[in-house]
């Protein structure tokens, strides 16, 4: 057992139902063990994203964070750093952040140094991108090197699943990225993570060198901490980037003191950024744009995430899957929809890789395979955990494509307005252009699954409520298409007359076909549009769960 490690567990301990087996990390406030489960049933069950009961895995990691002994000082301290990551994993179940179980505490007073510890139980990961590094890069190197530009593509949508949300991280570095069995990265460890105040968060004023950007390594630190921005998360996501990519940092230095240093420089002008010349094409200028001097230059996570796709061809699977937590914000322009819909005839939409993304959509941990059990059948599970994703909100046994029911669920609870509900928005797929992503119109100039007009689109496609500079040119794919809808049915909703007879959600349907006011000014559903508006219904019914409105 290494004496480094911050909290000592012996082998063979037990937590609830858990026994402790070997160490795998530590840090300076906690420390990770594998361990197995011991009951002798299926485990306990726990209740997952999608209402459906779920079974513990036969394995997992046990996070100790030791906050029952020490100074009062040290433990508000880590009472703290618990607290954030506690919050942060019952808030948010995003599929590139690593999964919590179940938290539990330590009740043993005869080990005082475990004694009121908080155990995060959390899906156990192969290894750590650290880990990684040091066996494929360098003189020492003992494989090939990891599929570098897709790792990097998970990374960056875990970042901005993050601040969709509302969070910083305040600590990617390469040991707090996890990869699973299947080779998919997690973020992880998230005791330095807050949650925004409008543009800015508050963190404890501990961070790794190498990876906080200048304006934060001499910020004033008042008695809530430190003041954080996303943007920290983006220069700590080049300077990963630039060691992933070519296995030395981007600023020079042979010691953390020293690129701290010269970070400083940089920052204050008197020395110039010095990429390495082994960066692939088009990575130097991404890594350019997250490595500003100042944050206010620093590129936008959802601007990164496109560009890191582009760059890594990985937009069609990866994209897919990153753009489907939009933080839908209703501050948007009045725009008629009368021009946006019409007749459809198909055309052809590039949407790669449908089947790598349902693989794995849920972001749950795979169990250990038995014996004999091929990654097929692991394959066939995993898609089978798309087709039920969100089956609280929407029914599992119809004819919703699995690929598209993260996108469903996630876009309508970011809208928080109560009839803008997953069976709305599946409803209104199906009968805009029955699911079909290769969806398009030229005459009517309406392309996509949800049939967007070009002109309108770009009033909606952006999460922060501003136009695009330009209009976009179709093919619009799914991940831009129902997050838009999204945003403009959240923004419907509370301008339909709350009078109005009727199910809301046919109402706001019939606005989305036509406009608010149109169906204001028809007291109800326009005649014209009526058997639009009775298709709605009828899938509405269909798609709902039994008991919910």
């Amino acid at each position: 057992m290494p004496e480094a490690y911050a909290v000592t567990v012996p082998k063979g301990y037990r937590v609830g139902t858990w026994e402790v087996r070997e160490p795998i990390a530590t840090g300076a406030f906690g420390s990770v063990y594998e361990a197995r489960r011991v009951d002798d049933g299926q485990g306990d069950q726990l209740t997952g994203g999608a209402g459906a009961p779920e079974h513990l895995p036969r394995t997992a990691a046990l996070k100790f964070l030791p906050t029952g002994t020490g100074t009062p000082r040290h433990l508000a301290h880590l009472r703290e750093l618990a607290d954030r990551e506690l919050t942060l994993h019952r808030r948010l179940k995003r599929p590139r952040l690593i999964r919590m179980y179940e938290a539990l505490t330590v009740d043993d007073p005869a080990h005082p140094d475990l004694d009121g510890a908080v155990v995060l139980v959390l899906e156990k990961a192969e290894e750590s991108l650290a880990a990684l590094l040091a066996r494929t890069q360098g003189p020492a190197a003992q494989g090939p090197p990891p599929q570098n530009p897709a790792l990097l593509t998970q990374i960056c949508e875990g970042l901005v699943q993050l601040h969709r949300a509302g969070w910083v991280h305040g600590d990617l570095k390469p040991a707090n990225v996890l990869l699973m069995k299947d080779g998919s990265a997690r973020l992880a460890d998230f005791n330095m993570a807050a949650e925004l105040e409008g543009t800015h968060a508050y963190t404890p004023a501990f961070s790794t060198p190498d990876y906080t950007p200048p304006e934060l390594l001499w910020s004033e630190i008042g008695e809530r901490g430190r003041r954080i921005r996303p943007s920290a998360d983006i220069w700590a996501f080049g300077v990963l980037a630039h060691l992933v990519l070519t296995g030395s940092f981007p600023l020079p230095g042979g010691t953390p003191t020293t690129r701290r240093d010269a970070a400083a420089a940089y920052a204050r002008g008197t020395d110039e950024l010095r990429l390495s010349p082994g960066l692939p094409d088009g990575w130097a200028e991404i890594v350019r744009d997250c490595l500003t001097r100042t944050h206010e230059e620093r590129i936008t996570g959802e601007a990164l995430l496109r560009r890191v796709e582009t760059v890594t061809g990985t937009g069609a699977g990866a994209g897919l899957l990153s753009r489907t937590l939009s933080r839908l914000v209703p501050r948007f322009p009045r725009r008629g929809r009368r021009t946006l819909i019409g007749s459809a005839t198909v055309a052809t939409v590039a949407l790669g890789a449908l089947a790598a993304f349902s693989y794995g959509i849920n972001g749950e941990a795979d169990e250990e395979e038995p014996a004999g059990e091929s990654k097929a059948t692991g394959r066939a599970s995993s898609v089978t955990a798309a087709a039920a994703y969100g089956a609280a909100d929407l029914r599992s046994d119809k004819d919703i494509p699995p690929a598209y029911r993260l996108l469903i669920v996630e876009t309508a609870h970011d809208c928080r307005q109560p009839d803008v509900t997953p069976s709305l928005i599946a409803a209104m797929l199906k009968v805009e252009s029955d699911f079909d992503p290769n969806l398009a119109d030229p005459a009517n100039d309406e392309y996509g699954i949800a049939r967007w007009t070009p002109r309108v689109l770009r009033w909606w496609m952006r999460e922060d409520g501003t136009p695009a500079v330009s209009v976009p040119e179709p093919p619009f794919p799914p991940a831009e298409s129902i997050p838009a809808m999204g945003r403009y049915l959240c923004w419907i909703a509370p301008r339909l007359d709350s009078q109005l007879p009727g199910d809301r959600r046919v109402l706001i349907s019939a606005a989305y076909r036509m406009s608010y006011e149109k169906v204001n000014d028809a007291a109800g559903v326009p005649p014209k549009i009526q058997p639009y508006a009775d298709r709605i219904a009828h899938y509405l019914k269909e798609y709902t769960p039994p008991g919910k409105k």
